[in-house]
């Protein structure tokens, strides 16, 4: 199920599919004169949820792929620590706790730099 949602996300969220949600909500539009009121509203309702999931696939792919370069890039360098990789998957709390304990870092390096 997971590769089929993969799957959909990608197609409608480029120009083709794109155009053809549009086709289908303007169609729907059309049979509104013919007393389909409720139908045009279930679909263009239906129509509206699965692009809402589409733009949060398409967002947690984005973030997911931005995670693995920062890793990658946090593990390829020498001076870094790598405790911080993997912290996307961490409590609220802890990612709060350590991104405070870097700011504190980055300041403390700051003012001794001057």
């Amino acid at each position: 199920m997971e590769r089929a949602l993969f799957y959909l996300a990608d197609f409608l969220s480029r120009p083709p599919g794109f155009y053809l949600v549009l086709v289908a909500m303007a169609l729907c539009t059309l049979l509104v004169p013919f007393g389909l009121t409720d139908v045009v509203t279930y679909v263009l309702s239906v129509a509206a949820i699965v692009i809402t999931g589409i733009v949060l696939i398409q967002g947690y792919r984005d973030t997911a792929a931005i995670h693995a370069k920062l890793d990658e890039i946090v593990l390829a360098l020498e001076k870094t620590r790598n405790d911080v990789v993997g912290l996307e998957h961490a409590d609220q709390e802890e990612i709060e706790e350590e991104l405070k304990r870097i700011e504190q870092k980055a300041a403390e390096q700051s003012r001794s730099r001057r």
